[in-house]
C-alpha cells in the first residue's frame, strides 16, 4: 500500500470514530426552573438547581459570586446565605447555613 492510501484510511477511520462519539454522547444539559430541576416534565428539588438559583438571587443583591463557587465551596454558600438567606425565595435553601445565635 502506498503511504497516501494509508494516510487516507487513517483519516477516514478517525472521521468515522469522531462521528460515532458525537452521536452517542448523551445530552448533559440540566434544565432548571428556579430551584427545581425538570426531569421527565416534573419539577424536582435538586442541590444543583438550588445552588444555581441561590447564585442568581445573590447576584440580584449585588454579590459577585458564581454558581460554580456556591456549588463547590460550602463556605461561600454559607457566606451568601448569611448575607441574603432571609429572602423568602431562598430561605429553605439556606436553612442549614444561617446563624441564628444561641438558643435558650
Amino acid at each position: 500500500m502506498t503511504r497516501l492510501l494509508i494516510d487516507e484510511l487513517v483519516l477516514a477511520g478517525f472521521t468515522i470514530l469522531g462521528s460515532l462519539m458525537v452521536m452517542t454522547t448523551p445530552s448533559v444539559a440540566i434544565d432548571c426552573n428556579g430551584p427545581y430541576q425538570i426531569v421527565q416534565g416534573q419539577q424536582i428539588a435538586t442541590p444543583y438547581c438550588e445552588d444555581n438559583f441561590l447564585g442568581q438571587v445573590a447576584r440580584e443583591y449585588g454579590m459577585r459570586v458564581s454558581n460554580r463557587e456556591i456549588r463547590q465551596n460550602p463556605n461561600k454558600k454559607q457566606e451568601v446565605c448569611r448575607f441574603m438567606g432571609f429572602d423568602p425565595r431562598v430561605s429553605h435553601i439556606c436553612e442549614g447555613y444561617r446563624n441564628y445565635g444561641p438558643r435558650f
